[in-house]
């Protein structure tokens, strides 16, 4: 307990026994405390060095221990005084980062948008939003499963906002349930107090803080080159709409996939969406987020319980019959 002040344990100790029985010598101490002789000794000095310990006056070459409210009082105000001086340089720090936020910030937009090149300098600015988050953040996320270097990057930041009461909103696709350590890390979030909700596909990749800033691709088709921060009121808000919309439609993280009166999963449901609109296997496995052979698979499966002999076929027969 008295660490704070200098002591280890072992002379904490020795100074307890030493009140209590100020006439012990080293082998009566040892017995005390339960410490061999040189551990003893070596307290003694510990003591003595901290003035804790003092020559006694009626026992040539013995010391005797200083009462604590007079030697430990004096301990306290030094490690007061050092705790001051160290919120003191606290501070300085704290007003040094400010100024160089202030700086590195200084040229960016109200209303328009900075552009952030690399996924380095995205997960920077990233990171630097979600420490500054105050109380939400919100995520479309049409990304399979995510990549170990971006969970680990992302876990600490989720676990310390989480923990001063950020709400944390993510939407993926359902396909990233396939991903065992996605699977994993998607618990973890969630237990420790995060949403999450599926849905086949996802429109668009969007990260929004607080309702005031929104992070979205500059390119749709390579969402790693580069990122458009937004902080215009308007368009932050069209966003935001956008996620809600998404959200509400998500199954909640945790349930099982349903199926429709039809025997349709929403996945099924989406690719039968696609095939009507002319989309391309290849196009529907990018958007769902599985591989080529399960569309195929999948829509081998429709096309039989639709009667169909062609994709487009699939699409046009499931209208008729109202699954879409």
């Amino acid at each position: 307990m008295l660490q704070l002040l200098g002591l280890s344990s072992n002379a904490e100790a020795v100074y307890r026994a030493a009140l209590q029985h100020r006439d012990h010598g080293v082998t009566a101490l040892a017995t005390d405390t339960g410490l061999t002789d040189p551990e003893v000794r070596a307290a003694l000095d510990e003591l003595a060095e901290l003035a804790l310990l003092k020559p006694s006056a009626q026992f040539d070459g013995k010391l005797r221990p200083v009462s604590p409210d007079v030697g430990l009082a004096k301990l306290l105000a030094s490690a007061e005084a050092r705790l001051a001086s160290r919120q003191v340089e606290v501070e300085e720090a704290r007003a040094e980062i400010a100024s160089i936020t202030a700086e590195h910030h200084s040229a960016w937009p109200i209303d328009g948008a900075i552009r952030h090149d690399g996924l380095d300098a995205i997960r920077t600015r990233l990171e630097e939003l979600q420490r500054a988050t105050e109380f939400e953040c919100l995520s479309l996320n049409p990304g399979g499963a995510h990549r170990p270097e971006a969970r680990e990057a992302a876990a600490s930041l989720n676990e310390e906002a989480l923990a001063r009461g950020v709400t944390i909103r993510a939407v993926c696709r359902d396909s990233f349930r396939n991903d065992t350590e996605t699977l994993t890390y998607a618990r973890w979030l969630v237990e420790l107090g995060s949403e999450m909700r599926t849905v086949p596909t996802v429109p668009i990749q969007m990260v929004i803080v607080d309702r005031k800033i929104a992070v979205v691709p500059a390119q749709a088709d390579n969402p790693r080159a580069a990122a458009l921060e937004v902080r215009s009121p308007g368009i932050v808000a069209a966003l935001h709409a956008l996620f809600e919309q998404v959200w509400e439609v998500g199954l909640p993280f945790g349930q099982q996939i349903p199926r429709d009166q039809d025997g349709c999963t929403p996945t099924e449901r989406e690719l039968l969406r696609m095939a009507a609109g002319g989309d391309t296997d290849e196009a529907a496995a990018r958007r769902l987020g599985v591989s080529l052979r399960t569309v195929r698979r999948m829509m081998a499966h429709l096309m039989e319980r639709l009667d169909a002999a062609s994709r487009f076929q699939a699409g046009v027969n499931a209208t008729k019959r109202g699954w879409l």
